[in-house]
């Protein structure tokens, strides 16, 4: 009865969005494919594949002609390196920039017959790849600057990758999504492990932190300035259920849908935010003194935040999200139904030792 339903290929299924993702695919035949198998009890064709790797190409092709997706939701990205374990820059790098290219190689190239064609392509892209320092809410058409941060920069050249190659994909919609910081219960990024205060690194003497419910301080330079920077949030649930909205719209007649996502309401300044975290803040003299103390929680296993996450951590970038609005029309509360506030503060309903245990997994 399963093969009935329509098929849709997600990379990067055992990530937390592709695992959040998939109660909202009850009614496709999904084919997961990843590097590490995916911990779920919803239904899922699993599929072990590194993207990273020139052979994938061929590969996802030979796969894509097998199952026929009618869509294929790219979410195969290195974010946290500590959690996964790849340290390498280029590892990194091929995984990210290339693996997209080569995703994007593979449906083009199935797309040749255009019976059981590809229709929509999503790719979540990144506030990041704009910058960590931006004039006020940018729209979709503001240029991409991330620098510093691999992680940034690997998601604006990935940006560009997918921008480029729409056009190539052969009657295929493609749609790229630049959310905001994804927030929620199970959620552990740089800026919400920052706020946590989990000291999730790798090293013996984290570990025995976590054991004990040991909280590190969040980090700021002196100046009211940093207090006032202003945030965004978006829940992953609502990332999940505007992907699967858009699975379910027919696909877009223009082939290119660029569109920032981020919750409902106004911005939270980072004083409300170590208010709602009941964080500790520790100032610092400067943010070269900042990034001297995250290089040494870095250096020592304390903390996954790599000191390149600084301009990500003392800078203010929101965006303008008036074309997700007009996008979603009448749908737009159902999809989106978090605020930012109401989003960040779902990342503490967890207890601090549930959030202890996951930054150990």
């Amino acid at each position: 009865m399963e093969a009935a339903k329509p098929t849709v290929l997600v990379t990067g299924i055992a990530g937390n969005l592709g695992l959040r993702l998939l109660p909202q695919l009850e009614d496709f035949f999904v084919v997961g494919v990843d590097i590490n198998t995916p911990t779920t009890t919803a239904a899922v064709h699993f599929v072990r594949l590194d993207l990273g790797l020139e052979e994938s190409c061929r590969r996802l092709y030979h796969l894509l002609r097998e199952t026929r997706p009618v869509a294929v939701i790219h979410l195969a990205f290195v974010i946290d390196p500590v959690r996964i374990g790849i340290f390498d820059l280029n590892r990194m790098w091929q995984i990210n920039v290339a693996g997209t290219a080569r995703v994007m190689e593979a449906i083009t190239e199935a797309n040749r017959n255009e019976d059981d064609a590809v229709k929509q392509f999503i790719f979540p892209s990144s506030v990041s790849a704009y910058g960590p320092d931006l004039p006020g809410p940018v729209m979709e058409d503001f240029p991409l600057d991330a620098h510093t941060l691999p992680y940034a920069i690997h998601k604006r050249e990935s940006d560009e990758v997918v921008r480029q190659r729409a056009p190539a994909l052969r009657g295929c919609s493609v749609y790229i999504f630049r959310p905001h910081i994804f927030a929620g219960s199970t959620m552990d990024n740089y800026l919400i492990g920052a706020f946590r205060g989990t000291p999730n690194g790798r090293s013996r003497r984290a570990e025995r932190m976590r054991q004990r419910g040991k909280r590190l301080p969040c980090l700021l330079p002196f100046g009211q300035r940093y207090l006032d920077n202003k945030i965004q949030f978006v829940h992953v649930d609502d990332m999940a259920r505007l992907i699967a909205h858009v699975l379910r719209r027919e696909p877009e007649a223009q082939r290119l849908t660029v569109l920032n996502v981020a919750g409902q309401g106004v911005p939270l300044d980072f004083s409300r935010c170590i208010d709602m975290a009941h964080a500790r803040l520790l100032r610092v003299p400067g943010k070269a003194a900042m990034r001297g103390v995250l290089r040494f929680l870095w250096k020592r296993g304390i903390s996954a935040i790599p000191p390149e996450a600084l301009p990500y951590m003392t800078g203010e970038y929101i965006m303008n999200t008036d074309r997700l609005r007009k996008f979603l029309g009448a749908d737009y509360g159902q999809v989106i139904r978090y605020s930012v506030a109401d989003a960040f503060a779902d990342c503490f309903t967890t207890s601090e030792s549930a959030v202890a245990q996951s930054a150990a997994t």
